[in-house]
């Protein structure tokens, strides 16, 4: 399944990314520099009732957000780490192990830890609005 959608479309493109892709809650976002990850993350967020400021976590690993309904989700980004290890020692395997919705950026750089019901998505630029969403159900 595929989503385009330009910026000023995103939050529709989340609720729809969010109406398909039930149950699954490990999502594994691919996709270059620059491709839109954090912000389609942001905008996921805004559709879940996220009051928080949502940010890049690339220096912190893991931040932590609460929605209006006290749900957790968890953004990660592995860009930093160099492997499975560094990542556990981060605390990133009781994040995806967690029940909760956990956001995971450059998922290659610890691709063992990740649970078998991840859902893995691709995120690309298309040009400097448009962005195309590739579900991998």
């Amino acid at each position: 399944m595929d989503i385009i959608f330009t910026l000023n479309e995103i939050e529709d493109a989340a609720k729809t990314f969010l109406a398909n892709t039930d149950p699954y809650k490990v999502i594994a976002l691919h996709g270059e520099m620059g491709a839109g990850k954090t912000t389609f993350v942001h905008a996921i967020c805004n559709v879940l009732g996220v009051k928080d400021t949502v940010g890049s976590p690339t220096f912190s690993i893991i931040n932590q957000y609460q929605t209006n309904s006290a749900e957790i989700i968890y953004h990660i980004d592995l860009y930093r780490l160099k492997d499975e290890e560094e990542a556990i020692q981060a605390g990133v395997e009781d994040c995806l192990y967690s029940g909760n919705y956990c956001f995971v950026e450059w998922p290659d750089r610890a691709p063992a830890i990740f649970p078998d019901n991840t859902l893995h998505i691709s995120i690309v630029a298309m040009n400097n609005d448009t962005r195309k969403l590739i579900i991998n159900l």
